[in-house]
């Protein structure tokens, strides 16, 4: 009898997964280089008006250009030239603001944690136009309960092009009241196509439940399928059932194995009972305890029943060589965001 796909709830509260801190803006003035020119000023004619481009551009213009720079981006431009130099000062400032943002949201550095004055510094990072401190704003509002200002952060870095704040908008539509799934597809769609990947779990999960205009169970699968060859966990899981039951995917075991040992793997608990209930049919019945054993320290109770059966058919020295491998485990990498 065919199972359902039972697709995993959403993530919870939308978070940031922008870049972790970065080291300071130094002190020195960044050098920089200008267009190139030879020894008779008047075979360059066009030299001043080059060096001038940029920072005569409208702010406004500017932020679509650089607003989701990190600061190695930010390090690079300002070295073009001595137009751009000058352009992105604001934004060179907002790195320094979003740096002491995050020692004071983690109590990094030598500071004590203080949601407070980290979000004071990332608002002030997100006025000087960085869309990295919009989110983290954003986060920390939503963290506080203020979950309107949040939204209207997520959506200003949105629709500046960051794909962290596409992928928190959609999700934090999908958690409004009353939710607003089409335009949540929308934004999550923005992001996904841009390759990330917990946005393109979302955009699966949201089409797998019939969201958005265009939702289909083909669809759904192939944006499981992308998240999942970019690394997000759940995704592989998700995968490994549309393989199992034939649902939006070609019915494959080969394939709902694959991807379900790969979500075991990086410890996902559902796909750890499930693997070493797979493992445990075909005969591989040392493989299969270590997995049931992972699945119920990770609070799967169903796999005790199953797992105590096995053990009872095996010597002590196996036993407890399979209670050594579960002890030895270490959950491969997986991709959290991009």
């Amino acid at each position: 009898m065919k199972r359902a796909t039972r697709p995993c709830c959403t993530d919870g509260p939308a978070r940031s997964t922008s870049p972790t801190e970065r080291p300071s803006e130094s002190d020195g003035r960044a050098r920089f280089t200008s267009f190139p020119f030879t020894k008779n000023k008047q075979q360059n004619p066009l030299q001043n008006h080059n060096e001038e481009d940029f920072s005569q551009l409208p702010y406004d213009v500017l932020l679509r250009i650089s607003a989701t720079f990190n600061l190695p981006n930010i390090r690079s431009a300002s070295l073009v030239c001595k137009s751009w130099f000058q352009a992105i000062k604001p934004l060179r400032e907002s790195m320094v603001c979003l740096k002491w943002g995050k020692r004071y949201k983690h109590g990094r550095s030598g500071v004590k944690r203080n949601l407070r004055k980290a979000l004071d510094y990332f608002l002030q990072g997100a006025a000087l136009g960085s869309t990295l401190a919009m989110v983290d704003a954003g986060l920390v509002y939503w963290e506080m309960g203020r979950r309107e200002k949040g939204m209207n952060l997520y959506r200003k870095a949105a629709e500046l092009g960051d794909p962290v704040g596409q992928c928190n908008l959609g999700i934090s539509l999908l958690q409004a009241n009353p939710p607003d799934p089409e335009e949540a597809v929308k934004w999550l769609y923005k992001a996904s196509v841009t390759g990330h990947v917990r946005a393109q779990y979302q955009l699966a999960l949201s089409l797998h439940k019939r969201h958005g205009p265009n939702s289909n169970l083909q669809e759904a699968a192939k944006w499981y399928v992308k998240a999942a060859e970019g690394g997000y966990v759940r995704a592989m899981y998700n995968t490994a059932l549309c393989y199992s039951v034939g649902e939006g995917l070609m019915q494959s075991h080969k394939l709902a194995k694959k991807w379900m040992k790969r979500a075991a793997d990086r410890g996902h608990s559902k796909a750890q009972l499930e693997h070493g209930m797979c493992l445990f049919s075909e005969g591989e019945t040392m493989q299969a305890v270590v997995y049931l054993e992972l699945a119920s320290r990770a609070g799967e109770v169903t796999a005790n029943p199953v797992k105590n059966v096995i053990l009872q058919e095996l010597s002590a020295s196996r036993q407890d060589h399979a209670m050594f491998l579960a002890n030895s485990w270490l959950a491969l990498p997986s991709s959290s965001s991009h």
